[in-house]
């Protein structure tokens, strides 16, 4: 089999073996015009260039491109026969169409193709343009070199400046100068030294561009495969990604190159939003094995599927965007639920979107002024399980007054009506208690009833054991459990009335006379006394300091029930609310 060299010099343009038009088969055209006007330069490459030239045969404007030198060498004329009948075998709307093939007056080949019209991709890159359309370019890339690659052609020179995004919407892959035919060629290698314009490959130099180079192009040029197209592919992707080369520019770029770099975009540009799918993508046709890179159209694949559900995503953000602003009228017209519910919808279209993480917040933490229906009959609901279980814990309030009894009888009773009517009012309370830990809901006229009640208990022990022991410390302890019920926690001034009524009404009539006296003043004595029992000697030391200890424990008790729900219920709303801070973006 012949090497790629050898074959270049057995395809050596013969200029007399070049077919040339007869001008006579248009005969609108006079056969002494030249079919070519050639105009400005349009581009130059390492042994070529491209002007723009008029078809007088067909009348259209045309990319002319012709060898630099006026006397080429074989080797410069074969690849360059080479590069147009390759281009020309790939029939692709993606790689630019050849016309015509000839030489020039001056002896020199050329061959004309499609005039294109727009920028290249170096160029657009330098604008910071948006990624979708750019990504949308990449796919047809990807898709004409798939083509090529199918039928046994290598392009060895793909970068940015070699893509022309074209004013309507076209994509080219331009210069096959370089490309590899698979199908003829044997392995020689040409690698030569680094040109000095690394934007520019010629002859002699390296068979393609440092920092779109695979490994393997720089180590044996003339033996790549479909691989290292893939791998330039995957430099270009990196670069749309990044919004930074891969590897540097010039010589260094050989060295990054074999040394090997992150190929992950989404590693190096920190501060810029890589879809992890075309990472993904990016890193596998970096790998430095080529066996291990994609093919061309399973990149095209994977990166249209990310295409065709950024757009769903697209209108899913229109969607969330129409929910937020309905949410926001509901929210404005007090309408809570359908606010929170627009608002949720929103979210869930899309999380990142500004604005709907921020009215949920203020849905659960801002109370409505009025709440509605729904929710008032909620928090009845709630209100009515809170003095349930309250009224549940308090059944043991009135322990005190009921064991005071048998310290009653023990120290001697001098007037039977009080102790009873103590005693029954202490019963009846604690029956109270116990409906209200049973019944459904509670009125707030029955939790007054039972607060005034408490009251006049308070009062009837200031009478039964005076005013300056017991009575007072029973009264912190029931009207701290009074003021726990959400009726009267919203007016506690209620019991604090009914407290300090109870204690003080009967001391005021005491000392008007309309009661008898049960404290006094002599000297440095405070006195107490009983209204109702016989004191003194042991039953009234075991009356006051077992009534001391009872009410104090009872009061504890009552302290710790209330202290321990207080506790669950912060821990369920710290709870919650972490929960609810999950489902909101961290922003």
């Amino acid at each position: 089999m012949k090497s790629e060299d050898e074959h270049l010099q057995d395809t050596a343009l013969d200029t007399n073996a070049i077919p040339h038009h007869d001008d006579r088969a248009a005969p609108v055209v006079d056969p002494g015009t030249p079919r070519y006007v050639v105009g400005e330069l349009l581009g130059r490459g390492g042994m070529g260039e491209v002007v723009r030239a008029r078809d007088a045969r067909v009348d259209r404007d045309v990319a002319f491109k012709r060898l630099r030198t006026a006397d080429p060498a074989p080797d410069e004329i074969a690849r360059f026969l080479r590069e147009a009948r390759i281009q020309a075998r790939l029939d692709h709307p993606a790689v630019v169409p050849v016309h015509d093939l000839g030489v020039d007056d001056q002896g020199r080949p050329f061959f004309t193709m499609k005039r294109l019209v727009g920028t290249t991709l170096a160029d657009r890159l330098v604008q910071e343009p948006a990624l979708q359309p750019l990504l949308r370019a990449f796919v047809d890339v990807c898709l004409a070199i798939d083509f090529a690659h199918g039928r046994g052609i290598v392009h060895r020179d793909l970068k940015p400046a070699n893509i022309m995004l074209g004013d309507y919407g076209e994509v080219y892959v331009l210069d096959w100068g370089l490309a590899r035919d698979l199908r003829r060629a044997a392995g020689a290698s040409s690698v030569g030294r680094l040109p000095t314009d690394t934007e520019h490959t010629g002859t002699g130099a390296f068979l393609g561009t440092p920092g779109y180079m695979a490994p393997e192009q720089i180590q044996d040029a003339a033996s790549v495969e479909p691989a290292a197209d893939i791998y330039a592919l995957g430099a270009i992707l990196f670069e749309l990604l990044a919004g930074a080369p891969l590897h540097p520019r010039g010589h260094a770029a050989l060295a990054s190159t074999l040394d090997g770099v992150a190929g992950s975009p989404a590693a190096v540009a920190t501060t810029r939003a890589v879809p992890p799918e075309l990472d993904q993508v990016c890193v596998a046709m970096l790998a430095r094995e080529p066996a291990q890179r994609p093919t061309a159209r399973q990149v095209a694949d994977k990166v249209q599927a990310f295409l065709d559900g950024d757009r769903d995503l697209a209108r899913r953000r229109q969607l969330a965007t129409d929910e937020l602003a309905r949410a926001q009228r509901a929210f404005a017209a007090d309408s809570r639920a359908e606010a929170m519910q627009a608002a949720g919808r929103a979210l869930a279209l899309d999380p990142a979107l500004g604005g709907a993480a921020e009215l949920v917040g203020r849905l659960m933490l801002e109370p409505p002024a009025e709440p509605p229906p729904a929710l008032a009959a909620e928090l009845r609901a709630t209100e009515a399980a809170h003095v349930r279980a309250h009224a549940r814990s308090a059944r043991f309030t009135y322990s005190p007054a009921l064991l005071l009894v048998p310290l009653a009888w023990w120290n001697g009773v001098r007037n039977p009506s009080l102790i009873a009517a103590f005693v029954a009012l202490a019963v009846v309370l604690s029956l109270a208690v116990h409906r209200l830990a049973r019944q459904t809901a509670a009125t707030t006229r029955e939790i007054a009833i039972y607060v005034l009640g408490t009251g006049v208990l308070v009062a009837l022990m200031t009478r039964v054991c005076g005013p300056l022991m017991l009575a007072p410390v029973l009264a912190c302890t029931v009207f701290m459990s009074c003021v726990t019920y959400p009726s009267i926690a919203r007016q506690p001034i209620v019991a604090v009335i009914a407290g300090i009524a109870g204690w003080l009404v009967p001391c005021l009539l005491e000392a008007v006379g309309a009661l008898s006296p049960t404290w006094a003043i002599e000297g440095d004595r405070v006195i107490s006394q009983s209204a109702a029992l016989a004191l003194g000697g042991p039953p009234t030391i075991a009356l006051v300091f077992g009534g001391t200890l009872v009410i104090l424990a009872v009061g504890g008790y009552q302290a710790l029930a209330l202290s321990r729900g207080q506790l669950e219920a912060q821990r369920q709303l710290t709870t919650q609310a972490w929960q609810l801070r999950q489902l909101l973006p961290d922003r």
